[in-house]
């Protein structure tokens, strides 16, 4: 493998896009251009769907679950066999610090697919549940889960690698087949999947296919076609609408994993250093680029400034800048546009009548890091809990401190939001932060640091943050229909 050749894959073959139409891929920690990548067209989404469909209704890949399991091991056997070059890969065109792909950015997601291959060989496909005699005809009843068909995964550049594998490695153990359109800021992750599948595993033609294109609404094609049976899709709330909107012209199956702007409770019984690294290390994970990610931190109105100081303190020590720099935990910001965004909800905000503790600009690096996109981890105070920036998602190194008079009034700030993806609690009282984490309307929840982002569990959110649920068994039976057979006897 090298880093530069880089196709789609099509009914089993790595081909150039129409006409060989490409555009060019950039590095956002020095701005630069690092290669480029197919710019695929309308036609060539025609061929991978084509391909899917036939290839989920003429072979026996729905029902061939020991080859499904083999393929996905290959899979996930291809990753380990080519980690360095991959670990490259990924630093160079996401941006994040190499030290977050010994986790979520790379290693996590790939030991994943083992996980989706033991749930696929354990499941319990039917289920025997007996004779009965409805409506006085007596029958014995079985219940039976089959693939949902073809399968469009949309997908976003934050975390590539993570989202791609966790829609693509249940989708294809459950026996479906997949067209996966990336995001366009970040298409190697995905012809470096399409590479691996078609050299190194014995996934049939069709079966998986691999779509990149600078065009976002391209993706929109796979909402609409008939074809395609299910939509999973991460992104934005305002994209996540319109998939639903487009999705519905055929009543498909979607699943959206959107945004979120969680809250980061503090009680008052909570040990303030603990609490502030939790917060300042959320903040500046992979640049506040997570839909999960903690954004507003509500402490007790008493302690409010030393809150402040401790979280500025902790995020002064905290390294960032250089993705390559091991010692760095924040790397750059996705692109220039994403940069500006980030910037002008700062500029909002302090419109708006908060205060820039600390950051509040881009970040000044020299030498070839001096064009990249950098935002200084910010910390804003005097935040309204109804202020544009405590509302909307930002998605970037940027957290709001706003103050609580108590629990009551904490989880009410916390559940004033349209999104309920995440959330965290810190206190001293084990039970009262149990407590607490119960109330809040999320999908997710951290108590005390703990954390619940692991192949095994449910991920997704209530409100406007999403429907279904991806990972663990409820992610792969995301892929599945359930059939009701009953037989007279």
């Amino acid at each position: 493998m090298t880093l530069t050749d880089h196709r789609l894959l099509i009914d089993g073959q790595l081909v150039e896009a129409e006409g060989g139409a490409t555009y060019d891929n950039i590095n956002p920690a020095t701005g630069q251009v690092i290669g480029t990548a197919p710019d695929a067209s309308l036609a060539d989404i025609e061929r991978a769907v084509a391909a899917a469909r036939r290839a989920f209704d003429e072979t026996d890949w729905s029902t061939n679950l020991e080859l499904r399991v083999r393929c996905v091991r290959q899979l996930q056997a291809a990753f380990e066999a080519h980690a360095d070059e991959v670990r490259a890969l990924t630093v160079a065109e996401v941006g994040c610090p190499v030290s977050l792909t010994y986790g979520a950015q790379l290693d996590t997601p790939v030991e994943g697919l083992g996980y989706y291959a033991d749930v696929a060989e354990g499941y319990e496909w039917e289920t025997d549940m007996g004779e009965a005699s409805p409506f006085g005809v007596k029958s014995h009843r079985t219940i039976r889960r089959e693939p949902v068909g073809v399968v469009a995964a949309i997908t976003p550049w934050n975390f590539p690698h993570q989202i791609n594998l966790a829609k693509v490695g249940p989708a294809l153990v459950a026996g479906c087949t997949v067209v996966l359109k990336a995001a366009p800021a970040t298409p190697w992750s995905a012809t470096m999947l399409g590479r691996l599948v078609a050299e190194h595993t014995d996934i049939p033609a069709g079966v998986f296919n691999v779509i990149t294109s600078q065009q976002n609404a391209i993706g929109e094609v796979l909402c609409t076609d008939p074809r395609v049976d299910l939509v999973s899709f991460t992104g934005s709330t305002a994209t996540g609408r319109k998939v639903m909107a487009s999705a519905a012209e055929t009543l498909k199956k979607t699943f959206l994993e959107l945004g979120g702007k969680s809250a980061y409770i503090v009680l008052d019984d909570a040990d303030v250093g603990t609490a502030a690294i939790g917060a300042a290390f959320q903040i500046m994970a992979h640049g506040g680029q997570g839909c999960a990610i903690t954004t507003r931190m509500l402490v007790p109105r008493a302690q409010h400034d030393e809150y402040v100081d401790a979280v500025v303190g902790m995020i002064g020590g905290i390294g960032w800048g250089d993705p390559t720099d091991g010692s760095n935990f924040m790397g750059a910001i996705i692109s220039r546009q994403q940069q500006d965004r980030i910037l002008g909800y700062i500029d909002t905000a302090v419109a708006e009548g908060a205060t820039v503790v600390t950051g509040g600009k881009a970040g000044s690096l020299d030498g070839e890091l001096a064009g990249g996109f950098f935002v200084e981890p910010t910390v804003l105070t005097g935040v309204d809990q109804n202020s544009t920036i405590a509302q909307e998602e930002v998605f970037g190194p940027v957290l709001a401190i706003i103050p609580h008079d108590g629990d009551d009034d904490a989880v009410a700030i916390a559940n004033n939001s349209a999104f309920g993806l995440s959330g965290a609690v810190v206190g001293g009282d084990i039970e009262r932060a149990r407590g607490v984490a119960h109330r809040v309307r999320t999908g997710t929840m951290s108590v005390n640091g703990g954390i619940f982002f692991s192949p095994d569990m449910p991920f997704g959110g209530y409100k406007q943050s999403g429907i279904g649920r991806e990972m663990g068994v409820a992610g792969f039976e995301e892929y599945l229909e359930i059939k009701s057979i009953a037989e007279g006897v």
